[in-house]
């Protein structure tokens, strides 16, 4: 069966996956781009903004890694956008264009109906307004046996961790980034995973978790 993995969510030093005041201008928060500085420092990185250059050691190797395998995506609501409420009158279409980087089928938890949103590229946003249990069910439909990525933000994260439903979580700890406010990526203990592997580059400290059922024999 596929796993539901988290790649490469990046989170300032003192636990922060986003800051305060989401906006056109700033869609992580003030302040909170910085938390992946990082990833246009790779060539993969690069390569999505449609530069050449970048770095292809172990971060690279992350991103390289995040983006294999993928067969659906399941986000939030915010970080689909910053329109709240319905969505009547709004024309808002994502962050990324109309090309996003996605290229499979994409489920944005939501609690306002909205009909799907095709885009180019292979991409189309689903709006599931059944909660989580029901969006990973769409996602495993249509992912077609391979694994899916949970983006985020941070609060969706958290829903399904506490749910017990992630397989595997694989963070970005920036240690330059003290945010001091946000969006915190966790609350408490982390019961059911385990710390598989932990690794640094000059810029991002990557550790993996791995759910303790997902290990056991």
């Amino acid at each position: 069966m596929s796993k539901l993995v988290v790649h490469n969510f990046a989170i300032s030093l003192d636990g922060y996956g986003a800051g305060l005041a989401q906006s056109l201008d700033a869609p992580l928060g003030v302040g909170a781009g910085r938390l992946h500085e990082w990833v246009f420092q790779t060539r993969t990185g690069r390569r999505m903004i449609g530069q050449d250059g970048g770095d292809e050691g172990l971060d690279d190797g992350y991103l390289i890694r995040g983006e294999t395998g993928i067969g659906a995506t399941i986000m939030g609501r915010n970080m689909f956008g910053p329109v709240r409420g319905g969505w009547a009158g709004s024309d808002w279409r994502g962050w990324w264009g109309e090309d996003p980087p996605f290229h499979h089928p994409v489920f944005v938890l939501t609690h306002h109906a909205r009909g799907p949103l095709p885009m180019a590229g292979g991409t189309t946003f689903h709006f599931v307004t059944g909660g989580i249990e029901d969006a990973l069910r769409q996602a495993r439909e249509a992912a077609g046996g391979k694994d899916i990525r949970l983006g985020g933000g941070a609060a969706t994260i958290r829903a399904y961790l506490r749910a017990g439903l992630v397989d595997e979580l694989n963070l970005a700890v920036v240690p330059a980034v003290l945010l001091g406010a946000g969006e915190r990526l966790f609350e408490g203990d982390l019961p059911g995973y385990r710390c598989a592997q932990f690794v640094a580059s000059a810029s991002v400290v990557h550790v993996r978790y791995t759910r303790i059922a997902a290990d056991a024999p």
